[in-house]
């Protein structure tokens, strides 16, 4: 049968493959255009696997909310920042992110192995298989966090177009603007100086114990501070280790909008409150960064082209 351009386009549109796999699919299915699909959904996943070893590490971190109770943040990884830019893959992470504001699951298995809402008759994993297929790059759901609060309100904030998305759970008896705008504001801050805690109340032992040995060494190290007498030593690494906590701990920062540069985000919160005549409270913060973690490949792209231009 004769393989006409309308065909191949009316696949694509289908299925948003490449215009030479959709010839070939249909070409291999004798023009039988749901055959060329499932022909198309079966070589994605040949294309899966192939892609199975290499690093996506980079991507797009987006939320979806709910109103203004609840909210998830979702990291959906990719090889490129070239893919990260596309529309179509945009689009798909918006659909995963509505995907996992409505779902039940709570580990990332049960989440790729229920219904994909967009087409029930795939599961969140056949449907990531066949985005990879349009695509042509790994794509990885690598994680996302689910954020409620009923007794106040959940804000969003997204950087650099979904590098770093944070979702903030705020609870307070008053909620209007100015509420909502304090605490996105925070959001903001916490996009921007990554603390790593709510407070000092939060900080586990585990990181107290690896930064008292870091700042110990550091001491020992110094021709001058190793000097010092043991009891001077104990006062150095206390208030070393106080000060990185500051750092670390959001509460204690400097609110990066203070007026004399000083005020805490604790104080500030302290400020709004009395102006909303109700406390406003953080109960804690969500802050993914794309491909934070992550090892990052560094490719010699032009290797790469002649290698496939060999294969």
């Amino acid at each position: 049968m004769a393989i006409t351009a309308k065909m191949v386009k009316e696949l694509r549109e289908q299925t948003g493959a490449g215009m030479m796999e959709c010839k070939k699919a249909l070409s291999e299915t004798n023009g039988d255009m749901a055959e060329a699909v499932e022909y198309l959904r079966k070589n994605g996943q040949a294309k899966a696997e192939k892609k199975a070893s290499r690093i996506a590490a980079e991507g797009l971190c987006l939320v979806a909310n709910d109103g203004d109770k609840k909210a998830v943040v979702v990291e959906v990884n990719s090889e490129t920042d070239f893919v990260a830019s596309n529309e179509k893959f945009q689009t798909y992470v918006k659909e995963v992110a509505e995907q996992a504001l409505n779902s039940n699951a709570e580990d990332m298995d049960t989440f790729m192995a229920e219904k994909w809402a967009k087409d029930p008759s795939k599961t969140v994993q056949e449907a990531l298989v066949e985005e990879i297929a349009v695509i042509g790059e790994k794509l990885s759901i690598r994680r996302f966090e689910r954020v409620s609060e009923d007794n106040g309100f959940v804000v969003s904030y997204t950087h650099g177009g979904g590098r770093i998305s944070v979702l903030v759970d705020a609870e307070c008896a008053v909620v209007n603007d100015e509420a909502k705008e304090a605490v996105h504001n925070i959001a903001m801050q916490i996009a921007a100086l990554n603390p790593k805690y709510l407070s000092d109340k939060d900080v586990d032992q585990e990181f107290i114990d690896h930064e008292t040995e870091i700042i110990k060494a550091q001491i020992e190290n110094d021709p001058k501070e190793s000097q010092k007498p043991d009891k001077v030593k104990q006062g150095m690494v206390k208030g070393r280790l106080n000060k990185e906590l500051k750092e670390v701990c959001l509460m204690d920062q400097p609110y990066v909008k203070a007026a004399d540069g000083k005020q805490t985000v604790q104080k500030y919160l302290e400020e709004v409150s009395k102006s909303l005549g109700s406390t406003l409270t953080l109960k804690k913060f969500v802050r993914f960064e794309t491909g934070e973690g992550m090892e990052k490949k560094n490719e010699d792209f032009a290797a790469e082209v002649a290698a496939q231009i060999k294969g």
